[in-house]
């Protein structure tokens, strides 16, 4: 009959073995961002370190940690507002196009709350927060690509 779907199209057992390699790349990718977020913090800890060693007051350290942490939270952000999109796929683009936005500016929008925060009401130094939220932000990018060429490198080896 026309306009029937044969049942067989519905579930085919070719494309089964896909589910598992999506749990699994779902599951690399938090592991992926949890690696981000502790190199992140490692390394602001080291700045913050050489930040003290350099001017020797713990406010200094404390602002280049507090740019830093302001960093680390938007990664995360980034990576659990990720993980939930993958959770609830729609069907309809302009739905999910309409959350990116929504995600990106709430990112935004946390970002400059918290280094206003840490500038006007903790009155920290401000070349210290913007330099951790930098490094910290340097940090982000270079690790996802690194980790990102790293795992298509392994994969093509695989192949």
């Amino acid at each position: 009959m026309v306009g029937e779907i044969p049942q067989q199209s519905l579930t085919p057992l070719e494309n089964a073995a896909i589910i598992a390699a999506l749990f699994e790349v779902e599951e690399k990718e938090k592991r992926l961002a949890r690696q981000v977020a502790v190199l992140q913090m490692v390394v602001m800890l080291v700045g913050a370190c050489i930040a003290y060693s350099m001017k020797g007051t713990p406010q200094i350290a404390i602002s280049v940690l507090s740019g830093g942490g302001v960093s680390v939270l938007n990664g995360t952000l980034l990576a659990w507002r990720m993980s939930r999109a993958a959770l609830h796929p729609a069907h309809d683009a302009h739905h999910q196009l309409r959350l990116m936005y929504f995600y990106a500016a709430e990112r935004f929008l946390v970002v400059v709350a918290l280094l206003g925060l840490c500038l006007a009401a903790l009155k920290l130094s401000p070349l210290a927060v913007l330099g951790g939220f930098v490094m910290g932000q340097a940090v982000l990018l270079t690790a996802r690509l690194f980790f990102s060429k790293f795992k298509t490198e392994i994969v093509t080896k695989n192949v």
